[in-house]
C-alpha cells in the first residue's frame, strides 16, 4: 500500500504562502498541483506533489541566479 498523505486547503497556504485564489487561479493555468476529491464538499492535495512543487521552484530560482 502507498504512503499517500493528503493535506488540506489550510495547509497547502501555510507551506506555499500563496492566497486561496493565486492558488486556484495558478491550477487553472496548469502551474500548481489539482486537489483530489475527497468527499462531495471536500478536496486534499498530494502532499509529495506539494513539496515537489516548492522544490521546483527553487530550482527555477536557482537557475536563473546562474544566468545572471
Amino acid at each position: 500500500m502507498s504512503n499517500t498523505i493528503l493535506i488540506r486547503l489550510p495547509t497547502v497556504i501555510a507551506r506555499v504562502g500563496l492566497s486561496r485564489s493565486s492558488i486556484y487561479e495558478k491550477i487553472k493555468q496548469g502551474k500548481f498541483p489539482s486537489p483530489v476529491k475527497i468527499g462531495p464538499r471536500a478536496s486534499a492535495w498530494v502532499e509529495n506533489e506539494i513539496e515537489t512543487w516548492l522544490a521546483s521552484c527553487v530550482e527555477n530560482r536557482d537557475n536563473r541566479q546562474e544566468v545572471q
